[in-house]
């Protein structure tokens, strides 16, 4: 008997009507099994009313209605369940990798699976094929969590350390799409979530009865197809570039459980890293001596990377964008020397890199951003502060909310989005366009008469991701309260068009670099003098999108400087002159850059 022809007797007999309780047979109305009867043999037995046993009518009769229907259905239902197992089985962790090739693997976890069902007694069975379906589906769920990551991150999700990210994911896509885009987003992630651990395992308990009801088949297709597996394993075979035989899941799983460990391990790591501080011991007098007297202002440039400057596509116009402001800040009378910084994050996570940047520690997740901001490791903006030195400040439009955490980095005043005297529309994610928050750092803080010398903390947020609609440059006569940038809103573009086409999208990218470079040098030229000290940088890399698969987490790092003893300081660096790093320039850890900054401005440097 053929395995389609016992598949439409397995419909007649399960769909909606009774389960074998035994590896041998079907289920009898009387309570008793039966066999699978060869052509010519004796009829079952009649009911008591002299008729033939027969299906179950299902819902409403239908079944005995419409037999043809319902045998295609119960049919169409078997495929459907099989397809959705192989899919689960087979699909990769990441969106570029899924290809047709994909999907035509010996999976080992399916083998063994089927394999084990098959020999295990009825209830044991049943119990193992609903624990399989609901894992199987927890473990497809994880791997499309993992494509968003690696869209976004490019990095898988951390089981341990990224569930903080969730409450920040929901509040980019408010701050992007709006509420609704927001609600329809969350809701669909949660009906998805809830409905591929319920299908797998409806599924992988459809394929389970199949199986047992054709047990000759069913073993020699388990038997055979590992065989093969074992053949393809052995031999190499491939399609293109993707294996025949895989044991993606196991791999998959085991990568997942080093994961966790390592994720539970890493605070006992990372605090004996933070225990370790070169300077902690050095008196207030001697810290940061050869900038005694200057204004030094750190300032990221949100998704700054590397991409921006080595692209073909994005190259030409940024070097043009970094060579204009070079030789203009050289007519100003500044220098620039610039190299490359590795950052810890790329895609997003921009706290994280800050916070390596200035503690001198490698904050890769959040539980080590935590165990640092309730910590007492020095920061630079500590270091500064502890001199008595400087006035230390922050400009932060990127902050939104309550910021605990911004007292650990010992600044005197913060200010946030709603401190700085805009009244102008949010360009998607961004809540104050950069040239606003350059201006307003001059008229708050730098701009003020018989001040004390200013260390600030500035973080430029217009080139943040989603890049749509992005601000321009106008007149600094012009900015006043921000009201100007509603008429420069209404002429950008719309991200939900603009991220329907990823070229449009490192186009937006790119624009957005140049706007944040040109409000950066503008300011320095207009408002520089003698005693200021620019050093900036990228916090991270843009998303996969921009960067075309590139996982490399480089970021330029840029000082600039009107006294040349500045950088004189830092001559052996290496770095190269000017605001756009040569290629084969220097190229550091983001955590070893505290450090060497506060050697070559001590009284050593």
């Amino acid at each position: 008997m053929s395995l389609f022809t016992r598949s439409r007797q397995l419909s007649d007999t399960t769909e909606g009507g009774a389960e074998p309780d035994d590896d041998t047979g079907t289920a009898d109305p009387k309570g008793g099994t039966g066999t699978d009867a060869p052509e010519g043999a004796t009829p079952a037995p009649e009911t008591p009313s002299g008729r033939p046993p027969t299906a179950k009518p299902g819902w409403f009769g239908w079944r005995r209605r419409y037999p043809r229907t319902a045998q295609g259905i119960s049919i169409g239902t078997t495929v459907l369940a099989g397809a959705l197992v192989l899919f689960a089985l087979l699909v990769p962790n990441r969106i570029e990798r899924v290809e047709f090739a994909s999907f035509v693997r010996i999976p080992a976890e399916g083998v063994l699976l089927a394999g084990l069902l098959l020999a295990l007694p009825s209830r044991p069975r049943r119990v193992m094929a609903v624990v399989t379906g609901v894992f199987l589906g927890l473990v497809t769920v994880l791997k499309f969590v993992d494509m968003g990551f690696y869209q976004i991150l490019a990095r898988p999700f951390d089981l341990v350390l990224d569930w903080i990210l969730i409450e920040n994911g929901t509040d980019f896509l408010r701050e992007t799409f709006g509420r609704t885009g927001q609600v329809l987003a969350v809701a669909g992630v949660i009906v998805l979530f809830v409905a591929v651990p319920v299908l797998t395992t409806l599924a992988v308990v459809r394929l389970t009865h199949l199986m047992v009801r054709n047990r000759p088949v069913a073993g020699r297709t388990v038997l055979i197809l590992g065989t093969a597996w074992i053949t393809c394993m052995t031999l190499g075979v491939q399609i293109g570039t993707v294996p025949i035989a895989t044991k993606g899941n196991a791999e998959f799983l085991g990568n997942r459980v080093e994961q966790v460990r390592a994720g539970l391990k890493d605070a006992r790591v990372f605090e004996k890293q933070a225990a370790v501080d070169a300077f902690a011991k050095t008196p207030p007098d001697q810290l940061l001596t050869g900038l005694r007297g200057k204004d030094v202002l750190f300032t990221f440039i949100e998704s700054y990377g590397r991409v921006a400057i080595d692209d073909p596509a994005m190259a030409p116009r940024i070097d043009a964008v970094l060579k204009e402001g070079t030789g203009s800040l050289k007519a100003a009378g500044f220098e620039s020397r610039s190299g490359w910084l590795q950052s810890p994050v790329t895609g997003a996570g921009s706290w994280l890199a800050h916070s390596t940047f200035l503690s001198g520690l490698w904050i890769k997740n959040q539980q080590r951003y935590r165990n640092l901001t309730t910590s007492d490791r020095m920061t630079l903006t500590k270091y500064f502060g502890k001199t008595g030195a400087w006035r230390t400040v922050g400009i932060v439009p990127g902050v939104r909310r309550a910021w605990p955490e911004g007292k650990y980095f010992g600044l005197d005043h913060i200010y946030d989005s709603e401190h700085l005297g805009y009244h102008g529309p949010y360009f998607s994610w961004t809540p104050v366009p950069d040239q606003f928050s350059m201006e307003a750092f001059q008229r708050l803080e730098h701009g003020k008469k018989d001040r004390e010398p200013i260390m600030a903390e500035i973080i430029l947020a217009s080139s943040h991701n989603p890049w749509s609609p992005i601000a321009r440059m106008i007149d600094w006569n012009d900015l006043g309260d921000g009201s100007v940038f509603h008429r420069i809103k209404k002429e950008g573009t719309n991200p939900a068009e603009v991220w329907k086409d990823p070229e449009k999208v490192r186009t937006e990218y790119r624009r957005a670099i140049e706007y944040s470079i040109r409000s950066l040098t503008e300011w320095v030229e207009r408002y520089g003098d003698e005693d200021t000290v620019l050093v900036f940088l990228g916090d991270h890399q843009p998303v996969p999108t921009v960067t075309a698969g590139d996982t490399g987490k480089d970021v330029p790092v840029t000082i600039v400087a009107h006294d040349k003893k500045v950088l004189d300081r830092v001559a052996d660096w290496g770095w190269t002159d000017g605001l756009k790093p040569a290629e084969n320039a220097p190229r550091w850890g983001m955590d070893k850059f505290r450090d060497r900054f506060m050697t070559a401005y001590g009284p050593q440097g």
